[in-house]
């Protein structure tokens, strides 16, 4: 071994020093994840102020990028996490400080990420509950008002389906616009100030492990990116799309991005109305017993065929224990942001759908107001 391997590996197998900014960033990062955090404040501050100041130029910045950029952080930050610890490995350490030093590292890289991701986007996650800004009635949560809700959405996707299939399979470019539009709108209902900007649906490396664990969409929570899946099937690609836009508008909690979403769908013309109603009919069956579902009307044949589609596409891609696993580690990632559904809060916009208050065309009715 030369002189300067040799003096590269006594230095090495020193005990690992921590400096300030490890101790910073490890000791900042346990605060912020378990220090409560008012929600008010965090509304104020954060979500409709910081933020809602902030998304659009991100967004605005990274549309223009055709890749992902999540994709150039994960393979940045992988390659230098792992030519770090194969270095450590090759000077031929003691085990004990190889692990000190791998343990140290993977800290600090992660609080860094960590406190990265609550300033680009996770502390929406702290945010004040849309229900407590709605005029929302938790009794008309009930097995009837379901059920109601049931025979609206059977009624209006057997309504919507024809005109919806009517254009190119390809409808997404066409309906940009028009989702846009209707983006913003439910954005001043709810009593947005700023307006968040939509963004350009991407692909993603990733997608390979989306479709296999059965996630359609994502949003980048570090460069604020929409990411979707290749293989959606057009009629569900307008909800995907709104749903993850509804992300970027700052409602992290997955109840709420459905809420929006599929107000949004339903104000952009019949494609994508189609699409919210054909999803919240989804959720409403799975909310439902046997026996209620079977007292329901038929679907028409056409949107039968479109479920089954779409539980075809599944079958072809999921793979069982991958998604399994796949959602029980975002169960816990949203019981962690402080989620307290977890994973089940996506099916919680059946209760945030009935129990709000409409005027007319479902547009939602604030607090101490009547809408816009």
């Amino acid at each position: 071994m030369s002189f300067t391997r040799r003096s590269e590996a006594h230095q090495a197998n020193r005990w690992p020093q921590f400096t300030f900014l490890h101790t910073l960033a490890i000791g900042t990062a346990a605060a912020a994840a378990v220090l409560p955090t008012p929600a008010g404040l965090v509304e104020s501050v954060y979500s409709t102020g910081i933020y809602a100041v902030m998304q659009p130029w991100v967004t605005g910045a990274t549309n223009h990028v055709t890749v992902s950029l999540l994709d150039v952080l994960i393979a940045v930050v992988g390659v230098g996490w792992l030519y770090a610890t194969i270095r450590d490995l090759r000077l031929r350490l003691r085990w004990v400080t190889t692990a000190v030093r791998f343990a140290v590292r993977t800290a600090v890289l992660a609080s860094w990420l960590y406190l990265a991701f609550l300033a680009a986007w996770g502390l929406n996650y702290r945010r004040v509950p849309l229900a407590d800004k709605l005029r929302y009635d938790a009794g008309a949560v009930s097995s009837d008002g379901v059920r109601a809700l049931a025979v609206t959405s059977i009624d209006r996707v057997n309504a919507l389906y024809e005109s919806a299939h009517r254009g190119d399979a390809n409808t997404m470019t066409a309906m940009d616009g028009r989702l846009a539009d209707a983006f913003a709108d439910v954005q001043r209902d709810l009593g947005a100030r700023r307006l968040a900007r939509p963004g350009v649906p991407k692909r993603s490396v990733l997608d390979l492990y989306f479709r296999r664990a059965a996630v359609d969409g994502m949003t980048d929570p570090y460069f604020l990116e929409t990411l979707v899946v290749r293989d959606l099937l057009p009629f569900e690609q307008p909800f995907v799309v709104a749903h993850e836009w509804s992300h970027l508008a700052g409602y992290a909690d997955e109840s709420e991005a459905n809420f929006l979403g599929w107000l949004t769908c339903i104000r952009a013309g019949d494609e994508p109305a189609y699409s919210g109603w054909l999803f919240l009919y989804g959720e409403i069956v799975a909310a439902l017993g046997a026996t209620a579902r079977r007292s329901l009307p038929e679907l028409a044949p056409g949107p039968r065929a479109d479920r089954r589609a779409i539980a075809d596409r599944f079958r072809r891609n999921v793979n069982p224990r991958l998604s399994a696993a796949g959602w029980l580690v975002y169960d816990r990632y949203l019981k962690a942001n402080r989620i307290e559904a977890g994973a089940a809060s996506y099916a919680e916009v059946v209760r945030l759908v009935l129990g709000t208050r409409f005027g007319a065309e479902w547009k939602p009715i604030l607090k101490g107001g009547q809408g816009r």
